[in-house]
């Protein structure tokens, strides 16, 4: 029969029982193999999220019936520089990053992947993706645009990486000027909306439907794609909880 066996350290006795050492073995391993998991499926649903953000977005281009608000102005951009709109997002979103300096805000991993995912995923989407002609086909890349930017906003969010570099404006706005989120959101959108308007973005249908759907559309997704807690004993490096932020262009 196999004994446990006992070591001195320091005058003070230790017991060490090869059960016991094998338990805590297996078990440590388990928690790393649960750690490992839980990182990969945060980081599949920040970069799925991201690449479908931008993909359903270009599908409310190929609609023509309506942009989300911060692409009313990408469009109206790149219709006077010349460069693609995912370009311009791009762009765009490194200005908007910069401002968060001031603000005091940190930008976390998927803060930055935002900036640099989204608009090449809209950019390729756009290559491959003919405009829409006809009502029937029009309406479907809308309704299809709408949805998609749903679930990507609830993919994005619930992974808990930081919120996008437009979400943290608003929340660095509301926290320096104590106005509430929704007014900041709201007079920073309508700003946005009627300069890329005036510059020849397009509004319509697709933006108002855009305005009032994607919140609950969002809440809905962030219910079906909610990363359960961190395993216990692990620490998750990166881990941004988006306060109040609902991803929008």
């Amino acid at each position: 029969m196999r004994q446990a066996t006992t070591t001195t350290q320091g005058g003070h006795l230790l017991s060490r029982h090869p059960r016991q050492s094998s338990q805590s073995v297996q078990s440590s391993q388990s928690v790393q193999s649960r750690r490992s998991g839980h990182l990969t499926r945060r980081l599949t649903q920040l970069y799925g999220g991201l690449v479908l953000y931008g993909a359903s977005s270009a599908l409310l281009v190929r609609s023509g019936l309506g942009l989300e608000p911060w692409n009313v102005l990408h469009q109206g951009l790149a219709e006077h520089t010349g460069l693609s709109m995912g370009v311009v997002l791009t762009i765009v979103g490194a200005v908007v990053l910069l401002l968060w300096i001031p603000l005091r805000q940190r930008p976390g991993l998927g803060t930055v992947s935002n900036v640099l995912v989204i608009g090449a995923a809209m950019d390729a989407t756009l290559s491959v993706v003919p405009d829409a002609h006809g009502w029937t086909l029009r309406i479907a890349a809308m309704v299809a645009g709408i949805v998609l930017n749903g679930a990507a906003t609830g993919l994005y969010i619930a992974a808990r990486f930081g919120p996008g570099p437009r979400d943290g404006l608003m929340t660095g706005l509301n926290q320096r000027t104590g106005l509430s989120v929704r007014l900041v959101r709201t007079a920073v959108e309508i700003t946005v909306v009627v300069t890329g308007f005036a510059l020849g973005g397009t509004v319509g249908l697709g933006t108002l439907l855009y305005a009032v759907s994607i919140g609950p559309l969002a809440q809905v997704f962030l219910r079906v794609f909610a990363v359960p807690s961190t395993p216990r004993g692990s620490t998750v490096v990166a881990a941004g909880r988006p306060r109040r932020a609902i991803l929008r262009r």
